[in-house]
């Protein structure tokens, strides 16, 4: 559905050519934080939106910092003002050349691409760094560096040593590239890491151990990647991870110990690849997870045992052309807030389905989604209208549910049916 679509899903993203990229500074290339507010973490958190602040993740990271604009001059740190005072009569002009001039030779030699392509703003407390379309990784990166964005590159992999000297660094933003392949020991000199978003990349596999050493490491993001199984061998070391995005990929089968050590998982979106199934026990990792992604594949029964046991699971997306769902499989769900059946191949559903949600328990307060399928309104259905009756202001699409069969009742709203049954 696109009820809970956030923008972050219609691409959103500044390019280097935007007013993100144009804030004046007397000696650096600033990076102005006005990028996340116009969706600059475009690849954030998939069906989800942003979080309040300048991050789109909810981190214990210093905020990345960028002066305010004010009559079209930005507006310094005291420690950046501090680093502007110059004795007098110094012309700034020579200054600013001599930088570029050094910027350019370090590009030539393969260090920190020119300042066309990276921005960097140092405020009191820490330093951030956005490439865009940079010929090569930047480097070497300010020792303060907390927060790291490389996209729109044609780089197919990344220097083994990328983030030496970083040790600070706690977001690393590697989107819309096109990475084959990450170095086994790429994470190591940065332990204390939180967010590492791959959207949009070229990796049919991850390095056994890539995440030994990322043990604060919440926010996983690797959508739209080519990964067509993903090994439990590959994920061990993520302690802290809440958060786990391995949409539109290539997925065909996962493994059932896949998220056993996940076990603060909050969020999981598998949604968007070609799972026919999900093996038993898939979910027994996760403790508390509250956000599910199914939709956009390729299963056709809903067993009992698949959401079990998740007592804190509050959304879920199903519509993946399922002709059946098993009587309990919503079982034990009594915290679900929203639940998304839509575009379904459901004429029926057994008895018992709905015992668990909604009323008289708890209202389900994001709402739910049944439309799409071809619904029999027959007698089979009145365990289901009972429920409608119960619970319709929750309900989505209230006048385009229809009854497809029998003829009699065949274009009549499903709700309708319903209230007079």
């Amino acid at each position: 559905m696109k009820y809970w679509a956030s923008q972050a899903e219609k691409g959103r993203a500044v390019s280097p050519g935007s007013a993100c990229a144009t804030l004046p500074h007397p000696l650096l290339p600033c990076w102005a934080g006005t990028c996340e507010e116009q969706g600059r973490w475009h690849s954030a958190s998939s069906r989800l939106e942003p979080a309040p602040g300048p991050s789109r993740y909810k981190t214990t990271c210093p905020p990345p910092q960028a002066p305010q604009r004010r009559k079209g001059r930005a507006t310094m740190s005291p420690r950046s003002r501090e680093r502007q005072q110059r004795p007098a009569g110094l012309n700034p002009r020579p200054l600013r050349a001599l930088f570029l001039l050094v910027l350019s030779a370090a590009s030539a030699q393969g260090g920190f691409p020119s300042s066309r392509e990276c921005l960097t703003y140092q405020s009191v407390n820490s330093s951030s760094v956005a490439c865009y379309s940079p010929s090569t990784f930047p480097s070497p990166l300010p020792s303060d560096t907390t927060h790291l964005t490389v996209e729109f590159s044609n780089l197919t992999k990344l220097p083994a040593d990328a983030l030496q000297g970083a040790p600070h660094l706690c977001e690393l933003h590697l989107s819309s590239n096109q990475l084959e392949e990450l170095p086994a020991k790429l994470l190591v000199p940065a332990p204390g890491l939180q967010v590492l978003d791959l959207t949009r990349n070229a990796l049919t596999q991850l390095p056994p151990g890539l995440f030994w050493g990322a043990a604060a490491l919440h926010t996983l993001v690797l959508k739209e990647n080519r990964l067509e199984v993903v090994q439990a061998s590959w994920l061990q070391g993520l302690k802290a991870l809440g958060f786990l995005d391995l949409s539109w990929n290539r997925l065909w089968t996962l493994s059932p110990g896949l998220l056993a050590n996940l076990t603060g998982l909050r969020t999981l979106d598998l949604g968007d690849n070609q799972l026919e199934a999900l093996p038993p026990g898939l979910l027994r990792g996760p403790l508390h997870l509250e956000r599910l992604h199914l939709q956009g594949n390729r299963p056709r029964a809903f067993r009992e045992d698949l959401l079990s046991p998740q007592p804190s699971l509050r959304y879920l997306f199903l519509n993946n052309r399922l002709t059946t769902v098993a009587a309990g499989a919503f079982q034990g769900l009594t915290q679900l807030d929203m639940l998304d059946l839509s575009d379904n191949l459901l004429s029926t559903v057994p008895r018992g389905l709905w015992a668990s949600l909604g009323k008289p328990a708890r209202d389900m307060r994001d709402g739910f989604d049944l439309s799409g399928s071809p619904w029999v309104c027959d007698q089979n259905l009145d365990n289901l209208y009972h429920w409608l009756r119960a619970n319709r202001r929750a309900m989505f699409s209230q006048n385009t549910i229809r009854c497809a069969a029998p003829e009699a009742l065949k274009g009549q709203a499903l709700l309708e049916v319903a209230a007079s049954w």
